[in-house]
């Protein structure tokens, strides 16, 4: 099961976020915003908490195959970041790297995970590292999945913009997001179902058709303030344990994932074979197997 807990972000940003699997014995900690503070505070559980973080325009549902197993021993709870799935979207809202970060420590708090493991796929995982170098209090591990430390760019900033534009919005049927995205997008080197899947989760039925759930406008605020910097200085600042995890075919090149490994001070590698960029969407089972061991190591000691 997945129930929702209302979490309070940066600027007063309402977050849903989502934890997975049976709740525990007595209530969490839920923070009540129009109360004013959490109805309880779990003292006494110290279940090993495991915060998830998705992409630039995923939602916390994307993480339901990964958080159900780890909900079996662990207490996983996935965030709808921002401007994404049922989290506030304002249009005055701030889209920063600081915003984000900010968000992150709410739910780690509000939610009594901490310290907890986070991890976080492509933005999410800049968001998790970030977190773990400014609050190392809170973060116990890191799980970083397909994100460059590098920058990315103007060029690249660009090419987005022109991708959003080429989007045929609205699309009359759910499966055409899923042929669209999947297959007919020009950024699909070859039919990919998973990428459809993906895309299909964020989608909403509006009285023309289906159209994404987020802003892309909000999108591209929130990608600018990180794609023209590079983040090596606060990967060196991660002093928990940290893993590395690439798709064969993702956007993290293997050159440059060993360098984030070697730059993290505690820092280890994997990869996915037959996986791209959505590793956890592509191949959920070699993503488990390749990320298992340390949760394993980092949550039980």
């Amino acid at each position: 099961m997945a129930r929702r807990i209302e979490v309070t972000g940066a600027g007063g940003v309402r977050l849903a976020a989502w934890e997975f699997g049976d709740p525990p014995k007595g209530d969490p900690a839920v923070f009540v915003p129009e109360q004013g503070g959490p109805r309880s505070r779990r003292a006494a559980d110290r279940t090993p908490g495991v915060l998830l973080l998705h992409g630039l325009m995923g939602r916390a549902a994307h993480w339901a195959s990964t958080a159900r197993w780890l909900g079996e021993r662990h207490r996983a709870v996935a965030l709808d970041q921002r401007g994404h799935g049922q989290s506030g979207k304002p249009p005055d809202a701030a889209f920063t790297r600081e915003a984000y970060v900010e968000d992150a420590e709410a739910a780690l708090e509000q939610l009594g995970l901490a310290p907890a493991v986070v991890i976080g796929h492509a933005m999410g995982a800049l968001t998790a590292w970030q977190v773990a170098a400014k609050r190392p209090d809170l973060v116990s591990g890191l799980v970083v999945c397909d994100m460059r430390a590098s920058a990315l760019g103007a060029a690249s900033q660009r090419e987005w913009a022109d991708w959003f534009r080429s989007w045929p919005v609205p699309f009359a049927t759910l499966a055409d997001v899923r042929k669209w995205f999947g297959e007919d997008d020009p950024w699909v080197e070859r039919p990919n179902p998973a990428r459809g899947a993906f895309y299909a989760e964020v989608m909403q039925e509006t009285p023309d058709g289906w159209r994404p759930v987020f802003d892309p406008d909000q999108m591209l605020r929130s990608r600018e303030t990180w794609v023209y910097d590079a983040h090596w200085e606060e990967l060196a600042q991660v002093r928990c344990p940290a893993l590395v995890v690439r798709g064969l075919d993702g956007e993290l090149g293997r050159a440059e994932a060993q360098e984030m490994v070697r730059v993290l001070p505690h820092g280890r590698y994997a990869e996915v074979a037959d996986a791209g960029h959505l590793v956890h969407y592509d191949q959920p089972e070699r993503w488990r197997a390749a990320i298992e061991p340390f949760l394993e190591a980092v949550l039980t000691g």
